[in-house]
């Protein structure tokens, strides 16, 4: 039977932290696999889980 979300409330709190903004982080390579790796490992193992219901 599926599950009907009819609402969905998100809530978040920003703040100025310290002192204002941030450069962006740099990324390498080797980082940007990493997090892509992740990503695709996590996307796979959603997949295996619809499959096994």
């Amino acid at each position: 039977m599926p599950l009907i979300i009819k609402e969905l409330v998100i809530k978040a709190t920003v703040g100025e932290g310290s002192g204002g903004q941030q450069a962006p982080a740099s990324s390498t390579p080797a980082s940007e696999e990493a997090i892509v790796a992740s990503c695709v490992e996590q996307v796979l193992q959603i997949l295996k889980d619809k499959e096994e219901r």
